[in-house]
């Protein structure tokens, strides 16, 4: 899991400096910092599948990986539904960044609940009494 914390990680990372980098400002305006969130989530994700790759950390680690992205899921989910219901409408860079961090966190975050519960039974079964 430590390694798909680390992709992810990166993928938002891409994504933030991708828009940054990527738009076009209105003649006379600066980049927006904004367009640079993911990858202010991305770091942060990315160092903790770093830190989860040493054994004694994986735990602590990764529940800050899974705090981050669902945290990173609600916020990018959320902004995305308030800009579609307003009525100015969404950019297409913006909703596209948006759309992308959501997806990117809600799969992680999904990935990780999935590597949680099964950590969880393996645990229950190795510590299981035989019934014999």
């Amino acid at each position: 899991m430590a390694k798909t914390a680390i992709i992810f990680g990166g993928l938002l990372i891409l994504e933030g400096l991708g828009f940054y980098l990527g738009i076009q400002p209105e003649e006379g305006k600066a980049t927006s910092i904004t367009a640079l969130i993911p990858s202010f989530f991305g770091i942060p994700i990315l160092l903790g599948g770093l830190l989860a790759l040493k054994e004694q950390l994986r735990m602590h680690a990764m529940h800050g990986v899974v705090l981050l992205a669902l945290l990173g899921f609600i916020l990018s989910a959320g902004r995305l539904m308030m800009t579609l219901a307003s009525e100015d409408g969404v950019k297409p860079t913006s909703g596209a960044s948006l759309g992308l961090m959501a997806l990117f966190c809600g799969l992680l975050t999904g990935l990780c609940v999935k590597s949680f519960i099964e950590a969880r039974k393996k645990r229950q079964s190795e510590t299981a009494e035989p019934t014999e």
